[in-house]
């Protein structure tokens, strides 16, 4: 039995709002949560819903079964009433933590609600920050609409003449940026804190914007539309890809709008005419909402008060790594083993740094799918250029919604000498890898870092993820056979240690997972503890369904999408499986395969999904050192246990895991444990 990939990850954005509507999560945590709810649901209908929208149309395609046995029609129809089902219960928890912050004196208020000082504030407010950025489009019958991007919110706006003169319409878009973000701290003199939506500002001020037309009355109606995130390149060969993306990304700003949510105020006549010049014409992708929308802003919400947050405890520094010292003198000593953010990402930052200025080092060699905006490891691949090191970084011009800033990235490593490589025809390069060669007496030695998360130090502050360094041998020579691919995709390779896709990692993980079943049925210990962000893979579910009716304990950790369901009778009843959402990003990757009590664990950069496995380059490396064993063993251990922020994916419904065992958190026990960790090999 395999659950739809698309209603399983609406399920787990379930259970993100779950934490928004938990009262025991800071008040203004909560309201972070509602926006990372709605950041995921934005890109869930850019994404997903329009590769359905794009099935349906496709006559070969659109008649055949998806996983859960659902056509085309029938998976559209079920998420159209998830989504709006979800809609409902984000706007009911959104008044809900609303009341309870104005319980505690923080008050949003609307362009109604100023007093005189108030009003004064956001008139000027709006003369010297927000006009300056006003653009009204009208809105003619005869006239095409100028285009809109999406991602965006819009007023749609309605002038009234009472007798016979014909209404106005207008389109004006609403500036969020840097310089006039969502939300403005008004001054109070009374103790409490009172904030306003930019768009309330702009609604108080819309006399000042249409002060050149005649009108009886004016009024604004928010809405926001989503395009098809679809990314389609160029086939002409005598393209680089560099030339491709730069084509396919200025087109995808075109992509056909695909969802259209507005404010349920808005007069019909109005609603019928932003549709129709949109080109919108399914009434199921025409949803009413709430007077505010794009409400991924409530993540960058002011932070007013330090009490009503999560308290993000500092990383911990590595205990085999002093500041200021060599990182690869502490690697040559044995593996290191990191998770953020736990541990700190500077350590990876620090690694370059060393590389690029280190008189013995020849080359660095990395791949690079999402890096920060102001980018360190960017830098300090520059500064190794610059010192006369080869770099070749590969680019993965193809990570979605990151093209722009992967291009720009690119550029500025090309300028600095740093060999650029754009990926690999028909594969994203998704993997975590890093190369450098350094000269140690009369030969070359290799230092090789593999991890499950990218090289972006913001993302390494809120996502948890492993990090492996070493100098072993065979491991630097299997990474040099993957950068040689990637520089000469020709070429076949095979590895010794180091997990490919979409070479052997599937058939290892599947050998593996036979093995244990073979096991099993010849009444060995036979086990699987897997942890991985999406499970999805029809082929390695069926695997793992029939491991577990040979009698193998599987225990898997999913923060996502989960095909597979557990504890089925006689199908999957010795599965379980549990989800973990928490104040970081479960981002990690972890396979512990009992393996005729030899056990092989291993960690990398692929989940259990059809693209990862078979459609991107992706590296997952065998942890052999004891000490970094019993580490992710406990890890899992750790994880495994939580009843506080863990679910249990056999139940759709409100599946927080409680027992009667102490509580465990495992996101602080995790802390404490590195903490611990740290201390005892200090003494």
């Amino acid at each position: 039995m395999l659950i739809s990939r698309e209603l399983s990850w609406l399920v787990f954005n379930e259970r993100v709002m779950q934490e928004a509507q938990d009262e025991t999560v800071p008040l203004l945590q909560r309201l972070r949560f509602l926006g990372i709810f709605s950041n995921n649901q934005d890109e869930f209908v850019k994404v997903r819903v329009a590769n359905l929208e794009r099935r349906e149309k496709n006559k070969s395609a659109k008649n055949k079964k998806l996983d859960g046995n659902l056509s085309t029609v029938e998976l559209q129809t079920k998420i159209n009433e998830a989504v709006k089902d979800a809609q409902q219960r984000f706007e009911q928890t959104y008044n809900d933590i609303l009341r309870k912050m104005e319980e505690i004196g923080i008050i949003i208020v609307n362009e109604k609600q100023l007093d005189k000082e108030q009003e004064a504030f956001c008139r000027e407010y709006f003369a010297n920050k927000i006009s300056l950025q006003m653009v009204p489009l009208l809105i003619r019958k005869s006239v095409k609409l100028p285009f809109l991007k999406d991602r965006r919110i819009y007023y749609a706006v309605k002038m009234t003449t009472h007798g016979r003169a014909a209404n106005k319409y207008a389109i004006i878009e609403i500036p969020v940026n840097s310089a006039t973000p969502r939300f403005v701290v008004l001054p109070s003199h009374d103790g409490k804190t009172y904030i306003i939506f930019t768009d309330d500002i702009i609604r108080l001020c819309l006399d000042d914007i249409f002060f050149m037309f005649t009108y009886d009355e004016i009024s604004a109606y928010t809405f926001k539309f989503t395009r098809d995130a679809e990314l389609t390149l160029d086939t002409d060969v005598s393209k680089s890809i560099l030339e491709k993306m730069e084509k396919g990304i200025s087109q995808r700003q075109y992509g056909k709008p695909v969802r259209m949510v507005y404010d349920r105020e808005m007069p019909q006549d109005l609603v019928d005419i932003i549709s129709r010049k949109l080109g919108l014409k399914n009434k199921e992708n025409i949803s009413a909402g709430g007077r505010y929308h794009q409400m991924k802003d409530l993540m960058k919400f002011p932070k007013v008060d330090p009490k009503l947050e999560y308290t993000i405890q500092p990383p911990l520094l590595h205990y085999a790594i002093e500041p200021y010292s060599s990182v690869m003198d502490v690697i040559k000593k044995g593996d290191i083993f990191l998770n953020y953010p736990y541990h700190s990402f500077n350590h990876v930052i620090d690694f370059l740094r060393e590389a690029a200025v280190d008189p013995q080092t020849d080359a660095i060699y990395i791949t690079l799918y999402r890096t920060a905006e102001r980018s360190k490891i960017i830098n300090a691949l520059i500064n190794a250029a610059k010192n006369g090191k080869k770099v070749v970084a590969l680019m993965e011009l193809k990570a979605r919604f990151d093209e722009e800033h992967n291009i720009e990235s690119a550029e500025k490593l090309r300028e600095a000498g740093v060999r650029v490589l754009y990926g690999v025809e028909g594969l994203k390069v998704h993997s975590k890898l890093i190369l450098v060669w350094r000269r140690e007496g009369s030969r070359q030695k290799g230092y090789v870092h593999v991890g499950t998360g990218n090289f972006n130090e913001d993302t390494a502050k809120i996502y948890s993820d492993f990090a492996l360094f070493t100098c072993n041998p065979a491991i630097a020579s299997d990474a040099a056979k993957i950068f040689d691919f990637l520089e000469n995709t020709y070429k076949h390779f095979e590895t010794q240690k180091l997990l490919v896709s979409p070479y052997n990692m599937r058939t290892t993980y599947e050998d593996l997972i036979d093995k244990e079943t073979e096991n099993a049925k010849a009444g060995k210990k036979a086990y699987i503890y897997a942890k991985c962000n999406t499970l999805t893979d029809d082929r390695i579910i069926e695997k793992l369904y029939k491991a577990s009716k040979a009698g193998v304990k599987i225990r898997l950790i999913v923060r996502g999408a989960c095909s597979l369901l557990p504890g089925i009778p006689g199908e999957s009843d010795n599965i379980q499986a549990i989800s973990i959402v928490d104040k970081y990003l479960e981002h990690a990757r972890l396979m512990i395969f009992c393996n005729g009590e030899k056990e092989k664990i291993y960690i990398g950069s692929a989940d259990w999904m059809n693209r990862n496995l078979n459609r991107r380059v992706e590296v997952a490396i065998p942890v052999t050192d004891k000490k970094i064993r019993e580490t992710l063993k406990t890890f899992f251990d750790i994880q495994w246990h939580d009843n506080v922020k863990a679910r249990d994916l056999s139940s759709f419904a409100n599946n927080y895991i409680h027992n009667d065992a102490p509580r465990l958190r495992s996101q602080t026990a995790l802390y404490d444990y590195y903490e611990k960790l740290n201390m005892e090999n200090k003494k």
